[in-house]
């Protein structure tokens, strides 16, 4: 086998010596345009995942880096003048030349031939003259380019600038530090690399760096004011360069990694922001993978099939991580004001690599010291803290969220309604919601979903609360109030979600004359006369509600349903007075919400769901969320729930764990009203860890309490909790304990004999 390697980096070069390894009759070249001593940026962290990986595949490379690994356990946060230090992380880091040295000899004691200060050929000649063409040539890569139609790239610029510096001491440990200046804020990332050096990554956004006027300065007096602003964390020391510039992080995606014998790995395949880890680390994984599929599979299309099968839904996972660290760091302001104890532990979790879980395992002291600041009483997990909305007091911070169960007749909820919620309440849930709970016939879904325009159903709700009230003492039960809007009158959700009903349809209103698909019904646009019927539509079904005695009110003005109509650019194109810009298009919503906050009880409390984005070009963004959330804070909202999407059917949601989550954090942040965080939340370490951090007050959870309707209680048993925030009923209390199992361990031998 012939294979050609255009780009001298860790990963190219770690992959031809892998390759050459595993077989020393292939013929293998590598392209790099620069010297063997030219590399950019100075340190390199490598985890020990990634450490074993080399250790196993090459235990000549692995000896060699552990010579020169500089290790430490410790993460400082410095913010306001303070430091917290939180240990057990465990980091092992070199300086990037000496990692190339130690890849170049291993590469020519096996006979790789490297050409440097030599341009790669054309992907198209390689392609013609090799067996195999590994393009490890970088964020920038011109093989990517070249065959774009192909891996169809996908580049997003980010919103910090960040130049890549050293400093001539080791720190002791992984340093974050916050500058708080009269441009803005900036941050300092350093952290050692051998026993004399230390990497010093500089960031702030855009608007700070003009500000400051690093864009009209010369690179020397960047670096030189740079190391002015941090001069306590520098020791006084001076920052040095390496042909450094100022530049933006660029995330890039590919939906293929492969083209005939044409591959991508490392930076040219993904990138991943440097506040998570390495580049170098994701490309030599990258390396150790495609050298084992070229060994397992029988041909080389296999090989990078299986390449890309395996490498593809890791890296998706490490970039969303990525993803989140970095707007982390660009919505930085937003935390400043936390205690610096609490901002310690939102920083360490930002990603959501490192829980309250294996962050109290790393660092118990820390952890403890964090959650006594919060207001955790000796042996209660955040979760179980209780929270006041208005006057009513919920035991826990859990949720269950609304969902749809579209099992209704004619409305009226019956016996599955008050087994479902029911089950629910006896789970443990500080609050327990309904599914969107229709104001009028024609303002369902489907024909399966429940209502609250009559009094028969207000009846049959008073059932379900009279049993949580009952039943579940300490639980509270709330009810969400929609319209279907341009997206009712469809078949139930197992029947075809979304889709028209064959027969028995009835006609659809909504804010503009949009059908939701192609093959939805046209709504009418509603009149102002129309308008004023339905608000007081939804006064009665409050009014009725509160009759039901349910404990909260929650307003849907979220996932593209009537009032959510209202919200959206994308589905709102009046042009009287509710249509229009923002403020129009928030007139009807919020004129619904103070006609039900008026008959609504005034100690009860009452929220609003929203879709934070639309996940659609020209719809609701992030920004425009905050400035709807502010406008029902001050109409009196006591929370806002926080969701996303569902409002166009050509939207393009960027689904990961607890991926709505940085929508909720952002408006608690800038707005500071209380917020409710859903989307795939599903373990009570993501619950403790969210809610520990001041990312969200409460977290409400959809499929995990459909997967066990006792979700709450369990999460107690599991940690070991038995405190006020949960009660078990009187009759479940034998099973408060997980059940005994069979051993599966065997006696281990305590002899061995000879002969």
């Amino acid at each position: 086998m012939r294979v050609a390697i255009t780009g001298g980096g860790p990963g190219g070069l770690y992959a031809a010596a892998l390759l050459k390894r595993l077989d020393p009759t292939r013929e293998i070249t590598v392209w790099e345009r620069n010297a063997p001593d030219e590399t950019f940026g100075f340190g390199v962290v490598l985890s020990d995942e990634t450490l074993g990986g080399i250790e196993h595949a090459d235990p000549v490379v692995f000896e060699a880096l552990q010579r020169d690994f500089v290790r430490w356990d410790d993460i400082d946060i410095v913010h306001r003048g303070v430091t917290h230090r939180s240990g057990g992380h465990g980091f092992a880091a070199l300086g990037r030349r000496r990692l190339l040295e130690i890849l170049h000899e291993r590469c020519r004691s096996l006979g790789v031939r490297i050409e440097f200060r030599t341009e790669a050929p054309h992907p198209d000649a390689l392609s013609a003259e090799y067996d195999l063409v590994i393009a490890a040539d970088g964020v920038r890569s011109t093989t990517r380019e070249t065959y774009a139609e192909a891996f169809r790239p996908t580049l997003t610029e980010h919103r910090c600038r960040y130049i890549w510096l050293a400093a001539d001491f080791p720190f002791d440990a992984f340093r974050f530090e916050i500058a708080e200046t009269e441009y803005g804020v900036l941050q300092l990332h350093g952290y050692p690399y051998a026993a004399d050096a230390s990497t010093v990554i500089i960031e702030m956004r855009e608007e700070v760096w003009k500000a400051a006027g690093f864009d009209e300065v010369t690179p020397q007096e960047s670096i030189e004011r740079c190391a002015k602003i941090f001069a306590e964390a520098l020791r006084g020391r001076p920052l040095r360069s390496n042909n450094s510039a100022w530049t933006t992080f660029r995330t890039v995606v590919n939906d293929r990694w492969s083209h005939g014998n044409v591959v991508l790995l490392g930076d040219a395949a993904h990138t991943a922001h440097f506040s998570i880890g390495s580049g170098t680390k994701l490309a030599v994984e990258d390396a150790l993978a495609l050298a084992a599929c070229l060994q397992e599979q029988p041909d080389v299309p296999s090989a990078l099939a299986a390449y890309e099968e395996e490498r593809k839904p890791v890296v998706a996972s490490t970039q969303r991580a990525a993803r989140a660290s970095l707007e982390w760091f660009e919505n930085l302001p937003l935390y400043l004001h936390q205690p610096s104890r609490q901002f310690a532990f939102n920083l360490l979790t930002r990603s959501r690599r490192v829980t309250h879980d294996n962050l109290r395992l790393r660092d118990a002291r820390f952890t403890a010291a964090v959650e006594r600041e919060f207001g955790c009483p000796p042996g209660t997990p955040p979760m179980f803290t209780p929270f006041r909305l208005r006057g009513l007091t919920l035991r826990n911070r859990v949720v269950v969220s609304p969902m749809d169960m579209y099992s209704a007749t004619d409305g009226l909820p019956g016996d599955f309604h008050l087994v479902h919620l029911g089950a629910r309440a006896l789970g443990g849930a500080g609050l327990v919601m309904t599914e969107m709970v229709c104001v009028s016939e024609e303002g369902r879904i489907t024909p399966g979903c429940t209502g609250l325009y009559t009094g028969r159903q207000a009846e049959a709700w008073r059932r379900v609360t009279d049993f949580v009230h009952t039943q579940t003492p300490g639980t509270a039960i709330g009810v969400q109030l929609g319209h279907a809007g341009r997206k009712g009158s469809t078949k139930l959700m197992w029947d075809g979600i979304d889709e028209p009903l064959p027969h028995g349809n009835w006609p659809l209103v909504a804010a503009s004359p949009l059908p939701y698909k192609p093959v939805s019904q046209t709504p009418r646009q509603l009149s102002r006369a129309q308008l004023t019927d339905i608000r007081e539509q939804f006064t009665a079904a409050a009014w009725r509600a509160a009759r039901a005695d349910f404990d909260l009110l929650e307003l849907h003005c979220a996932h593209g349903y009537l009032l959510s109509g209202f919200l959206s650019p994308l589905t709102n194109r009046r042009t009287d007075a509710y249509g229009g810009s923002p403020e129009r298009r928030l007139r009807f919503p919020l004129e619904v919400f103070d006609a039900v906050r008026a008959v609504w009880p005034a100690e009860r409390p009452m929220t609003v769901r929203i879709s934070a984005t639309d996940w659609a070009e020209g719809g609701t963004t992030a920004e425009d969320a905050v400035e709807i959330a502010r406008a029902f804070a001050a109409h009196g909202a006591d929370a806002i729930d926080v969701s996303t999407g569902q409002v166009v059917a050509e939207e393009q949601p960027e689904f990961g764990r607890s991926y709505q989550t940085p929508f909720a954090d952002r408006i608690r942040h800038e707005v500071g009203v209380p917020v409710i965080a859903v989307g795939a939340i599903s373990s009570w370490d993501d619950v403790n860890s969210l809610i520990l951090a001041g990312r969200t007050d409460l977290c409400a959870l959809a499929r995990p309490h459909l997967y066990d309707p006792h979700w709450t209680l369990h999460a107690a048993a599991e940690q070991g909790y038995d405190g006020p925030g949960v009660g078990w009923p009187a009759p479940y209390r034998a099973g408060s304990r997980r059940p005994q199992t069979g051993r599966t361990d065997a006696p281990k031998p305590r002899l061995t004999l000879d002969g």
